[in-house]
């Protein structure tokens, strides 16, 4: 096999744990996330462990035309690049108004423009293998509004909407779009997002990134479109399709308030 996969956030969570799993089956690695430590640790391991080759670029994703140079800087690694997978992000806790504005967009402008330009840039190029996917990393909060994480659950609802929209777009292509929407995982996500408060229910309901990480794959190489992995986010997925919106609000907002 001489096909690549580009991974960001690859560095830690559930990217590190894709891009492992890609390099056991004989994907070569394109690793891109801010720290250039963790990179060099994560492509020396896939280098030594498997009969492929992994490449990095630490990169904050946030900066303008970041997106660009990971998109060049893929093309000059290789023709073959097959797989994207559109991890990186996070969340922010907290009420809308007491949060500052330039980090609440900053969290935007990776949730949701990293995923667009990247896309955009990488399509040709996706489009001229034989077989390619993309799989969109979402959440379980994209299916319903979540007060104190306002805008992060909204990211996670633009991207399971533009996923579904672009795997329409692309049905008769060779590209395969699939959106991976997990429910909390041990990934340090709570910390980032600023909920050490809530870290003892977090642990409670955590999955492990491995096993999201090998559900989202399967279901990425069986071209499904929606993939929530863990029978209670299953659960809980469908039941907000049911249920009064203003109730699964108060729902959420009693579970992740300050």
């Amino acid at each position: 096999m001489n096909e690549y996969a580009l991974v960001t956030g690859a560095s830690k969570g559930i990217g590190k744990q894709i891009a492992l799993s890609l390099a056991r089956v004989g994907y070569h690695l394109l690793l891109v996330a801010r720290s250039e430590t963790e990179l060099q640790v994560l492509a020396k391991l896939i280098n030594e462990e498997y009969n492929v080759n992994a490449s990095y670029l630490p990169i904050d994703l946030s900066l303008e035309n970041a997106a660009d140079q990971v998109a060049s800087w893929c093309k000059r690694q290789t023709p073959a690049l097959s797989i994207l997978i559109n991890n990186a992000g996070y969340g922010l806790w907290g009420n809308f108004d007491q949060l500052t504005l330039a980090a609440q967009m900053n969290m935007l402008r990776l949730n949701i423009d990293v995923v667009l330009e990247l896309s955009h840039h990488l399509l040709p190029v996706l489009k001229q293998q034989k077989q390619a996917y993309i799989l969109n990393i979402s959440s379980t909060a994209a299916y319903q509004a979540v007060p104190t994480l306002s805008l992060y659950a909204a990211s996670k609802t633009f991207i399971l909407s533009y996923s579904r929209a672009l795997r329409y777009e692309l049905k008769d292509s060779t590209v395969s779009v699939s959106c991976l929407c997990p429910g909390p995982t041990a990934t340090g996500f709570s910390s980032r997002a600023g909920m050490d408060a809530l870290a003892d229910l977090a642990e409670k309901f955590n999955m492990s990134p491995e096993s999201v990480a090998a559900t989202g794959l399967k279901g990425m190489f069986n071209k499904k479109a929606e993939i929530i992995p863990g029978f209670l986010n299953k659960v809980s997925s469908f039941g907000t399709r049911l249920l009064p919106k203003s109730l699964i609000e108060r729902i959420t907002a009693r579970l992740y308030q300050q």
